[in-house]
């Protein structure tokens, strides 16, 4: 796992904390560059050799915002600047004792016997930072996922339900991250985990490739006007087809799974994303999530990529996966206990 990359290369654990100052009313306007006459120009990104625009590179989509705003803040759509900078410095402030001092941990709990983060360079404030003053990823006033529609809820509890006493009967009642099949980060839409938050995207004529650190997954999207496949055809991580729009990379995302669930969705799900370079070191990701079955109305949110160095080194999920082994082997000896104790054996 990226841990002993990490550990190779201690001297990039500390990247300092990177601000990107979008501006706080249109985060979708390009900064303008100033000329030597003090005049501005707008920005233009780079072109490949079939005249798109050039997103490849490493980036990183790291950031301390979350998805949802939390509910102190009400309908507050941004900080102040003030604000921003206190988070950043109580941030740098958490990562720094951490790393002298160690985790603080209540005894007994999950957090208790759980490893360090810190300790393998894999907390998210040791890695290089996307900071803007939105206080969610969702934006809009309400900034939450809408509410789920009662025949949603009641399809996720029937399939809750269902699995109910079988958690641990084998690979297949696991959840899909315990298999190493699809892990969170590396889902659609593209947002970060508690590490593995880089990515690297390669450009040829008529495709664009998106690989995610986490679990070494690679997202062909084709760019030459190809259909979705029919409707009844569905994959893990949906069918992406994209188009461009001026600067921007539109990625049309369908024929989802619904065994592949996100935020409880199901397989009518349908994600536009939008990926615009807004300078040399930043691209504003936004994306739009709809599901008729599942919320009464699309909801949307945006967060900054931000340039990093590479390599992305490999992820070996599976090749190291005995989480997975050990759970199963665990509920037969509970199982074998259980029955010898019932036997009175």
């Amino acid at each position: 796992m990226r841990r002993f990359a990490y550990a190779a290369a201690a001297a990039e654990f500390f990247l300092a904390l990177s601000l990107i100052s979008l501006p706080a009313g249109a985060q979708q306007k390009q900064p303008q560059a100033q000329t030597a006459s003090g005049n501005a120009k707008p920005w233009a990104p780079a072109r490949t050799a079939d005249g798109q625009p050039n997103l490849q590179g490493y980036w990183t989509n790291n950031t301390r915002t979350p998805l949802e705003r939390p509910k102190g803040l009400g309908a507050k759509e941004f900080y102040t600047e003030e604000e921003l900078k206190d988070l950043i410095k109580r941030e740098k402030n958490r990562v720094a004792q951490n790393e002298e001092e160690g985790r603080p941990t209540e005894p007994g709990t999950d957090a208790d016997v759980h490893y360090d983060f810190a300790q393998f360079g894999l907390d998210p404030g040791q890695t290089k930072l996307s900071w803007n003053r939105r206080t969610s990823l969702i934006i809009g006033p309400e900034g939450t996922i809408p509410a789920m529609l009662p025949d949603a809820r009641k399809r996720n509890a029937e399939m809750a339900a269902k699995n109910r006493g079988h958690e641990f009967d084998g690979p297949e009642n696991r959840p899909l991250s315990a298999r190493c099949i699809v892990l969170g980060q590396e889902s659609v839409p593209l947002l970060p985990g508690g590490y593995n938050n880089n990515l690297q995207i390669v450009q040829g004529p008529g495709y664009v490739a998106i690989m995610h650190e986490m679990n070494h997954s690679v997202r062909v999207v084709p760019t030459n006007g190809s259909p979705h496949p029919p409707a009844g055809i569905h994959l893990w991580r949906g069918d992406a087809r994209g188009h461009w729009e001026g600067n921007t990379l539109v990625v049309d995302n369908t024929n989802f799974d619904g065994r592949n669930p996100f935020h409880g969705s199901g397989d009518k799900l349908h994600v536009i994303e939008r990926l615009t370079p807004v300078d040399q070191d930043t691209i504003l990701y936004r994306f739009t999530v709809e599901d008729p079955s599942t919320w009464d109305k699309p909801w949307t949110g945006e967060l900054a990529m931000t340039r990093v160095e590479g390599p992305i080194y490999e992820f070996a999920c599976n090749e190291g996966n005995y989480g997975l082994r050990n759970t199963l082997h665990g509920a037969r000896v509970s199982e074998e206990e259980a029955a010898a104790k019932k036997t009175g054996k």
